[in-house]
């Protein structure tokens, strides 16, 4: 026999069928929106990692009260450039942190983000972190690469529109080597590679570029007046002696034999020669590319400090490193550099 409370209610159930049946509707439908909606949110497989998913930053969160926000750049001192030549929009950690060690560094500069997968026009930018938490620095400006219009002007404006030119097998980074001879003879300022960690203000080091090792120079930074003769040297020498084929050969290879032909000399060393200077390593590249692993290993406050005692920005070698995992937090050399000098992406990491 049925328990007398349960025997009432299946009476009370029979006596009101529409409205039990409407009750019965309602919760079956609830529940499978509620599955479906949830479902879609929480598949793995539809969810990217976690560098690549919206968010919406807060400033106050992730950018220090210290630094002043709400204020904007003081009377520009020179614009500090980065450039993306891909179509990519989901910049990585090092990228934000590059772009970030340089707006605290360099707080009366204009940094400036040229991304060719941005949108022309007005349009907002792509829903991702990066973006949200770069906005929070009112001297970052984040805007489209049109090509076309940079190189007008300027001697590589044929070879850009030259249509074969995209089926070289170097075409990105020979690319990103016209980008930053162009904008630094168009415009001047300070170019910096986005694997870069700037430690100190760079704005002092004017018409100068780093030795990368023993008589090769490097462009990954670079600091020059506007329509300087040594940058209209190397835009002459970019199409003239030029071979997409060779990894270097308008990058490295040019700067350095640019950098002899104006000093008349046979080896590099660092220098200052008609008023371009070529910068120690210590300065901008104090880990050598083939010591890159260094980056990964741990090393004590003092020896930190010790190591980068002349240095105003570390690059990362990132087309080296970008494989290599990194503990956060941890007593690494990158992790470190990370923690200091790009706070707000320091703590994205942790959280994600």
């Amino acid at each position: 026999r049925m328990p007398s409370c349960l025997l009432k209610l299946t009476r009370v159930v029979l006596s009101h069928r529409l409205w039990a049946l409407f009750i019965l509707i309602f919760v079956f439908v609830s529940f499978a929106y509620h599955k479906l909606y949830w479902g879609m949110w929480e598949d793995p497989k539809s969810r990217g990692p976690p560098y690549s998913l919206s968010a919406e930053i807060s400033c106050a969160h992730y950018v220090p009260s210290s630094l002043n926000i709400a204020a904007g750049p003081s009377p520009s001192t020179g614009n500090v450039f980065f450039v993306e030549t891909s179509e990519q929009i989901t910049p990585s950690y090092l990228f934000s942190c590059s772009v970030e060690s340089a707006a605290r560094t360099h707080p009366g500069s204009r940094v400036v983000v040229l991304m060719k997968g941005l949108a022309k026009e007005n349009a907002s930018l792509p829903k991702h972190w990066a973006f949200s938490l770069l906005s929070c620095f009112p001297n970052v400006e984040m805007r489209p690469l049109d090509l076309t219009e940079l190189f007008s002007g300027t001697p590589l404006k044929r070879w850009y529109l030259r249509p074969l030119r995209h089926w070289e097998p170097h075409f990105l980074p020979v690319l990103s080597d016209a980008c930053r001879i162009v904008l630094m003879w168009k415009f001047g300022g300070i170019y910096l590679d986005t694997d870069f960690i700037v430690l100190k203000n760079l704005e002092n080091l004017t018409n100068a570029l780093g030795i990368q090792d023993y008589d090769v120079l490097n462009g990954a930074f670079l600091s020059f007046k506007p329509k300087h003769k040594f940058m209209e040297l190397c835009m002459q020498d970019f199409v003239q002696n030029y071979n997409g084929w060779v990894w270097g050969h308008q990058g490295p290879e040019l700067l350095t034999h640019v950098f002899k032909k104006w000093c008349s000399i046979q080896t590099i060393k660092s220098m200052s020669c008609k008023g371009v200077s070529a910068l120690a390593p210590e300065v901008v590249y104090p880990i050598p590319w083939q010591d890159w692993k260094k980056l990964f290993e741990a090393v004590s406050a003092l020896e930190l400090r010790k190591l980068l005692k002349n240095t105003h920005a570390v690059h990362i070698w990132n087309k080296l490193s970008h494989g290599t995992k990194l503990e956060i937090p941890s007593q690494a050399l990158l992790a470190q550099l990370y923690s200091q000098f790009c706070p707000a992406t320091y703590t994205k990491m942790k959280q994600d």
